[in-house]
C-alpha cells in the first residue's frame, strides 16, 4: 500500500477488492496453465493461505468459475475477436489474461463492461506489456460490442412478443 495523507482519496479504494480478486483469479488461471492443478483448486489454496478480504475472494471465485465453466466458449470468443492470435499460440500469461478478461466480461453480470475492460487492460500492462495491453483492449472491446449487439437483438425479439412469448402481430 502507498502512504496517503489523512483524508486523501486515492480514487481506487472502492474498486480494490475487485482488483485484488482479479489478480487472484489471474494467478490461479495462469498457474493452472502448467497443468499441475485446476484453477479452482489453486484459488481455494490461495484463499486458505492468505489474508484475502471476502469481496476479493468472491470476485476471484466468480472469475475463475467463469473461466473453468466456459473455457471452450471463451477460447472460441477470443479466436473470433482476435483471429490473428490463435489461443494455443499465445504466451501462457497472455492466454490467462484474455480468458479471465473475457470470462468476467461475459459471465460476471455485476461488473460493467467498461470497468472490466479497463481493469484487464491495466493488468495486461502490468503483467505482460504494451503489445498485450493493446490486444486486450481490442479483443475485449470487440467482445463487449458483440455481446451488446446480441443482447440488443434478444431484447428486440423479446419486445416483439407478448407476455407468454407469443409473437405480436
Amino acid at each position: 500500500m502507498t502512504d496517503t495523507p489523512a483524508g486523501a482519496r486515492t480514487g481506487s479504494t472502492v474498486h480494490e477488492p475487485a482488483r485484488e480478486g482479479r489478480q487472484l483469479a489471474l494467478a490461479a488461471v495462469f498457474e493452472a496453465e502448467f497443468g499441475q492443478r485446476t484453477a479452482t483448486r489453486i484459488l481455494e489454496r490461495r484463499l486458505a493461505e492468505g489474508d484475502v478480504g471476502e469481496r476479493a475472494a468472491i470476485h476471484a471465485t466468480r472469475v475463475v468459475e467463469a473461466v473453468v465453466t466456459y473455457r471452450d466458449g471463451i477460447d472460441a470468443t477470443i479466436e473470433t475477436a482476435a483471429p490473428q492470435y490463435p489461443v494455443v499460440q499465445l504466451a501462457r500469461i497472455d492466454r490467462a489474461l484474455l480468458r479471465c478478461g473475457v470470462g468476467e466480461l461475459l459471465h460476471c453480470a455485476t461488473t460493467p463492461a467498461r470497468v472490466a475492460i479497463s481493469e484487464w487492460v491495466e493488468l495486461a500492462r502490468t503483467y505482460s506489456g504494451e503489445p498485450t495491453r493493446r490486444l486486450m483492449n481490442g479483443a475485449l472491446g470487440r467482445v463487449a460490442q458483440q455481446a451488446a449487439e446480441s443482447e440488443g437483438t434478444e431484447r428486440d425479439e423479446e419486445s416483439a412478443q407478448g407476455p407468454e412469448g407469443v409473437p405480436i402481430q
